[in-house]
């Protein structure tokens, strides 16, 4: 067991069990509430919950059990596409389920392990669970992913990404009509105030711009193309549901579970459906584009027959 006893800090105070431990011991948001549930955080010998605010001036003592750190497995993914492949880059077609990588409290197959379990060697730059990704997709959207297999591309794609000039499109399906029909979003995002596995437009949040055009009105919901400028965990998510045009099929973000089962979905309706960038290696403009899966064809089928 691990076991610190510290003074409140100042900066602290009123903030809540789960984000001030990941700010005060480094942990993550999720990894703070699970020490908490397990009742290892107190407050002058007061037990206290995740949700519960720290008060200036108290004694803080927390007990936790480490985990072991996330690690890649090579589990065969016989769904995941290789849309091209390189001596210093190969881009995949993730399907839906598969995460970009190894994380704690995630024992699905990842992006990575799929591509190690069919031999492939990626960049060994990053962190040993990420080694390789210079950008990652939510488990429950598929689409288009550019994996480093060279040192060399690993650093100039993280570069490209950090500095926007990698083309991200997406395609969603979302409820509603968005007025106007072609637009942009500027709202900060950052976490949820209250749920830990949410995020959403906050004041304090990272910079997040998503710029949106109807591409298909259907009676209740329309298809999207979305160019992403930033990119924020779950920022389309966000952004849509926060015009109240969430993705369809997205309950964490507010779809309406009927339609969703009307459409025969059981994730949201968002794909990469295109990717360009500079080619590490020699400096060409190269573009790649993803076909949609069938679940997305057959809600598009429905809401067309609508």
């Amino acid at each position: 067991m691990e076991f610190r006893s510290l003074p409140v800090p100042d900066g602290l105070e009123g903030q809540r069990v789960d984000a001030a431990l990941a700010k005060l011991l480094g942990f993550s948001r999720t990894f703070a509430a699970e020490v908490a549930s397990a009742g290892g955080v107190r407050l002058d010998g007061e037990t206290l919950d995740k949700s519960d605010r720290l008060r200036g001036g108290g004694w803080l003592e927390v007990e936790w059990q480490p985990k072991e750190g996330p690690r890649i497995v090579p589990i065969a993914v016989p769904e995941l596409g290789i849309v091209y492949d390189d001596d210093d880059i190969v881009v995949v077609d993730k399907p839906t389920g598969v995460a970009a990588h190894p994380s704690l409290g995630w024992e699905g197959p990842t992006v990575i392990g799929a591509l190690a379990a069919a031999g492939f060697r990626v960049s060994t730059s990053g962190a040993a669970e990420r080694q390789g990704v210079v950008h990652r997709l939510d488990v429950g959207t598929s689409g288009l992913m550019v994996v480093a297999k060279s040192e060399a591309a690993y650093t100039a794609l993280k570069h490209a990404f950090k500095d926007r000039t990698v083309e991200k499109i997406y395609h969603a399906v979302v409820q509603g009509h968005p007025d106007p029909l072609t637009g942009t979003i500027d709202a900060p995002i950052g976490r949820h105030p209250s749920h830990s596995w949410k995020f959403a437009v906050v004041p304090d949040g990272k910079p997040s711009v998503t710029h949106y055009e109807t591409l298909e009105a259907f009676p209740g919901a329309s298809l999207l193309e979305i160019h992403l400028e930033t990119g924020r965990t779950h920022q389309i998510r966000v952004h849509m549901a926060a015009l109240r045009h969430p993705c369809v099929g997205d309950p964490l973000y507010g779809a309406d579970p009927t339609m969703s089962a009307r459409l025969g979905l059981t994730r949201q309706w968002l794909h990469a459906h295109k990717l360009a960038f500079t080619h590490p290696a020699t400096g060409e403009w190269v573009q790649f584009e993803s076909g949609y899966p069938a679940d997305f064809e057959h809600a598009l089928a429905v809401l067309r027959g609508e």
